[in-house]
């Protein structure tokens, strides 16, 4: 009771302490303060709403229901029925006799609210981002402690949700950061530091399995003569059509990256029997080799690749290192280059 607000100093701040320093989220931090001000302001429902400023409405985020007055949480309803629309613009934060007030209130009607309390809660750039209330069924009076409680905790909730929109935006750039320092501007494509881990992560992830991990080296031939003759810009469009063919041949898990100018990598897990009784080297350069050839439109021109050198492997991760299977494909891919060179 309000009465009483001189005599609960110690516990009231031990208890907001409390919440201040243990919550992890706004709704950590918001329901043990609705449960202190109910303490505070003898008010038997205590609530903090949010406002949909587009949709014109407001909805009840966190409630308190401590008698018999029930404002659910859920709850929401036109924004310009509310007593808390009215309330701020006419700048009164309490009253104990709503129906003289805003009598013409079909959500205050309803829930039976006679005693209001209500001040807003902000954001950023003071954006309104909702309000935190207090109400009763019956008439109230309101001390200053009360209001200037009810104030100080729309600071302490306006200032958890600042901490929370930062730390989103924070996570967010983090994340596209991490985005950007893994994918090669050029073909939105594994770029060759985030592939080499890919790398790593499926050689430890087949030694689990019991599996063998298939590497393929990629190198586009001809590549420097479509840069010479068509121009760097061809080249270019070139290596993203590239990307996006061999793209198409991806099997679920599988990893495809650039590993820098012409080369690209492609990897996966593999195991007997999945291949329909070809070795997984061959199979998989059926599958890829085909997607290289045939007609590129590049903008300015367009030429018909004849296909790229490709080196294969099937690597047993008891066996070698990620290392070592990757040079074994450079190898192979080397080998692959100079039989098509001989014979065309």
């Amino acid at each position: 009771m309000i009465g009483q607000e001189a005599a609960v100093p110690k516990e009231f701040l031990a208890r907001m302490s409390s919440a201040m320093v243990s919550a992890g989220n706004v709704e950590q931090l918001t329901r043990p303060l609705l449960e202190l001000l109910e303490l505070m302001t003898g008010l038997e429902s205590t609530y903090l709403t949010r406002i949909d400023g587009d949709a014109r409405v407001q909805t009840i985020l966190f409630s308190r229901n401590s008698r018999v007055m029930q404002i659910p949480e859920g709850l929401s309803v036109p924004w310009n029925d509310t007593l808390c629309k009215r309330a701020l613009e006419e700048g009164r934060s309490y009253t104990d006799n709503v129906a003289d007030c805003w009598g013409d209130s079909d959500a205050a009607r309803a829930l039976g609210i006679q005693t209001y309390a209500s001040v807003p809660v902000y954001v950023a750039d003071q954006a309104l981002y909702g309000t935190l209330c207090a109400a009763s069924k019956d008439s109230r009076p309101m001390s200053a402690q009360g209001q200037q409680v009810l104030s100080l905790f729309s600071s302490l909730i306006s200032q958890q949700l600042q901490r929370e929109q930062l730390l989103d935006k924070l996570q967010k750039a983090n994340a596209a950061l991490e985005v950007e320092s893994s994918t090669d501007a050029l073909t939105g494509l594994p770029n060759r530091r985030f592939a080499l881990s890919e790398l790593d992560r499926l050689f430890a992830l087949a030694q689990r399995t019991r599996q063998q991990v298939l590497l393929a080296f990629i190198d586009l031939d001809g590549f420097k003569g479509i840069n010479d003759t068509h121009g760097h810009d061809a080249g270019d469009e070139f290596l993203i059509a590239v990307g996006r063919r061999l793209s198409a041949g991806l099997r679920r898990g599988d990893v495809l990256g650039r590993l820098g100018g012409d080369e690209f990598i492609f990897m996966g897990l593999t195991a007997p029997g999945e291949t329909n009784g070809l070795k997984a080297d061959e199979a998989a350069y059926q599958r890829l080799a085909p997607l290289l050839r045939g007609r590129y439109d590049l903008g300015a021109c367009a030429l018909d690749y004849p296909g790229a050198s490709f080196g294969i492997v099937v690597a047993d991760p008891d066996a070698t290192t990620p290392e070592e299977a990757l040079r074994e494909a450079d190898a192979r891919m080397y080998i692959d280059k100079r039989a098509r060179r001989a014979g065309g």
